[in-house]
């Protein structure tokens, strides 16, 4: 998900370059977009193996509208690394500590004084480790063999994304054992201000949570918190509202897909259960219909935390795929409804039908004719070119998943017109 704005800036190149301009700088917000971006371009997914005269033309005004120490800390990464970048679009240094430390990232020669005092105190640690660690991304000095003490030192001037990240690399090294660390990591985790400038997906808490399983649990429970702060903004919903997570069998495969070095943990179900969970959470009277192949009975108390009643969601079902299954059973009890959102991979095998409407479709069709107004929601968290549920002004296909759902959906239960409200939202209308 977070490489798509550098995707589709890539795109924008070959088709505006004026607009490609203005977005730049918008997109491109730190070293590792960069280096998304300059991959993509390379790829030929767009088009073209080379950059260009006008990506390298906002390439080296970035470069150069960036600190000395900002270009070092974010050098870490390769394919392509900062360097390849530099090779790539040749920039100019204008200062000697810039051309110093160009030199240093490429390999080439270089005027040592020169450098920037962080990459000085860098290489004088490497030199002699009685000097104090200095504040460099972590990446750069766990080749050097470090010990409990190093390893406090960089988890105490970690950044919020790096110690959520890192929890059972601190286990490992013994970092809660030192005293007051397990107390000021906790802080940091739960810090409402740190996970909203963090910019964290709900399920990255999620599957921090469920990896670190042997860190102290005041760690475990600041993660707790996070995940409320993370949510806070998911928007209330009036009426009927019904949330209907797959918790099928397909639903265990990564949410990313399959990609060698790059599968997620995160699960189609983790997601599912997500969203639902922090639905509930901030509209208790929602209704939550698990299915499978058919529908799954649970219940979950709105006032567990999300992650609670995630996990919950999550460690149930694991049968076929029966799209329909919920609508089914609204129908069946002859329930009033507003919205549903079901959210699933959309690969509905056990009513699948050769010709005609989906099975789903036809159970809409016969909700709808009890609840004139009721709105329909899918969100396939992994798109492919079809649906169960085509669009319609009564239904909405979400590709995909972010915290950008939850405001979708809240917007077309409202009576936003679709994908053409987010048109308009773009062009600013």
């Amino acid at each position: 998900m977070k490489d798509m704005p550098a995707l589709l800036l890539a795109v924008l190149s070959v088709r505006d370059p004026e607009l490609f301009g203005a977005a730049f700088p918008k997109v491109v917000d730190n070293v590792k977009m960069l280096r998304t971006f300059v991959q993509i371009m390379r790829s030929g997914a767009v088009g073209r193996k080379s950059l260009g005269t006008r990506p390298k033309k906002e390439i080296l005004r970035w470069l150069g509208s960036r600190s000395d120490e900002y270009l070092f800390k974010g050098s870490v990464g390769n394919a392509p690394s900062l360097a390849d970048v530099l090779k790539m679009v040749h920039p100019k240094p204008a200062s000697a500590s810039r051309r110093a430390l160009y030199g240093y990232l490429l390999g080439k020669a270089h005027d040592g004084d020169a450098l920037p005092e962080l990459v000085k105190a860098f290489e004088a640690y490497k030199r002699d480790r009685s000097n104090a660690v200095p504040s460099v991304p972590f990446q750069m000095l766990t080749a050097l063999g470090l010990g409990r003490a190093e390893w406090a030192a960089i988890a105490e001037s970690a950044s919020w994304q790096m110690t959520r990240m890192n929890l059972n690399t601190f286990q490992r090294h013994g970092v809660f054992e030192v005293d007051g660390m397990t107390e000021r990591i906790a802080a940091r985790l739960s810090d409402p201000s740190l996970v909203r400038k963090a910019r964290a997906f709900p399920y990255q808490l999620m599957m921090a949570y469920v990896s670190a399983t042997k860190v102290p649990a005041q760690v475990r429970g600041a993660l707790h918190d996070a995940m409320e702060h993370a949510i806070a903004n998911v928007p209330r919903i009036d009426g009927h509202v019904f949330v209907c997570p797959d918790v099928s069998g397909s639903m265990q495969s990564p949410v990313t897909g399959w990609r060698q070095g790059a599968t997620s943990a995160v699960k189609c179900v983790d997601v599912a259960a997500l969203f639902a969970a922090a639905l509930v959470r901030h509209n208790p009277r929602a209704g939550v219909i698990p299915f499978e192949h058919g529908c799954v009975p649970v219940e979950l108390e709105p006032r567990d935390t999300v992650m609670t009643n995630a996990r919950k969601l999550a460690s149930i079902g694991g049968g076929g795929t029966n799209v329909s299954a919920p609508l089914a059973k609204l129908n069946a009890e002859q329930r009033k409804v507003d919205l549903v959102v079901i959210v699933s991979d959309n690969q509905s095998w056990v009513d699948a039908r050769r010709h005609g409407a989906t099975e789903t479709m036809r159970q809409w069709n016969q909700l709808k004719s009890r609840n004139p107004k009721a709105r329909l929601v899918c969100v396939d968290v992994q798109p492919y070119g079809h649906s169960q549920a085509p669009d319609s002004p009564d239904i909405l296909n979400v590709g995909g998943f972010s915290d950008q759902v939850f405001d979708v959906v809240a917007a077309f239960a409202q009576g936003a017109d679709g994908a053409q409200h987010w048109v308009d939202v773009i062009r600013g209308q």
